[in-house]
C-alpha cells in the first residue's frame, strides 16, 4: 500500500503551504473514508482513499509533474552549493513531488528514452572535425570521472549539426553533466545547453526562462508509454 502525508496531497491541490494546511486540519472538518482527522502528517492512499474538506470531496493526485523552462546556470537537482535549483523557482507547494519510477525511467538506459539538447560550443568546428565528433557519439564515447562521478562509457548518441558552432544531441541516457562531459572529451566546451525534449513531449515554446506550468493529462500519459 502507498500512502502519502495528508498535507503533502492538499498543498498539491491548492489549500496551501504545510503550516497553512495545518490550521486547516485543525479548524476545519477535514475527513479521511467519513472520519475526521486532526493529524496534518497522517497517511492517505491517494488510489484507495476518500479525502473531503468540509463536506467536499477533493480529487487526490499522488504526482504532480512540471514543465520548466530552465535559466541558463540553473541546475536540476534538489541541493546544489554552487548553483541555484529548479525548486529555487518553484512555490513551497511543488518543492517536495517526487516520483522516483518516472526519473528512473527518463535516466536509465535500459528504456532507451531519447532526451535531444540544443547545444552551442565555445569553438567552431570544421566539417572534418563534425563528422569526427558525430562518429565517435554514434560510437559511444568513452567518458572521464568528473569530481566524485564515475567514468562510464556513453551510449549511442545522434548529433545533428546545425552550423559551426551548434547542433542538437539525442542521447537516452541521464549521467550527471552528460552533454557537457560527452563535448569536452571531444575538444570542446558547451556554452549554451537546452533541454528540447523528453521523449515525444517537447518543451513548451511559450514559457518564458524560469517559468513552469504543470504538464496536461496526454503529456504525462506520454511520459509513461
Amino acid at each position: 500500500m502507498s500512502t502519502e502525508r495528508i498535507d503533502k496531497l492538499l498543498s498539491h491541490e491548492g489549500f496551501g503551504t504545510r503550516r497553512e494546511i495545518k490550521r486547516l486540519v485543525r479548524y476545519s472538518e477535514v475527513c479521511v473514508n467519513g472520519t475526521r482527522i486532526f493529524d496534518s502528517g497522517f497517511p492517505v492512499n491517494p488510489d484507495k482513499d476518500t479525502l473531503t474538506v468540509d463536506g467536499e470531496k477533493v480529487s487526490l493526485r499522488k504526482n504532480v509533474y512540471l514543465m520548466m523552462n530552465k535559466k541558463p546556470g540553473v541546475v536540476s537537482a534538489n541541493k546544489d552549493g554552487l548553483h541555484q535549483t529548479v525548486f529555487d523557482f518553484l512555490p513551497e507547494e511543488y518543492r517536495f513531488t517526487t516520483d522516483g519510477t518516472l526519473t528512473h525511467k527518463i535516466i536509465s538506459p535500459k528504456t532507451h528514452l531519447p532526451k535531444t539538447y540544443f547545444v552551442r560550443l565555445a569553438k567552431p568546428e570544421s566539417a572534418a572535425r563534425q563528422t569526427e565528433i558525430t562518429r565517435l557519439f554514434a560510437d559511444g564515447i568513452h567518458v572521464s570521472a568528473e569530481g566524485k562521478e564515475a567514468e562510464f562509457d556513453a551510449k549511442s548518441a545522434h548529433l545533428v549539426w546545425k552550423n559551426e558552432s551548434e547542433a542538437e544531441l539525442t542521447i537516452t541516457e541521464g549521467k550527471y553533466h552528460q552533454v557537457k562531459r560527452m563535448f569536452a572529451e571531444a575538444g570542446n566546451e558547451v556554452s549554451y545547453l537546452k533541454r528540447l525534449s523528453i521523449g515525444s513531449l517537447k518543451l513548451d515554446e511559450s514559457l518564458a526562462p524560469g517559468e513552469f506550468r504543470e504538464l496536461s493529462q496526454v503529456e504525462t500519459d506520454a511520459l509513461f508509454l
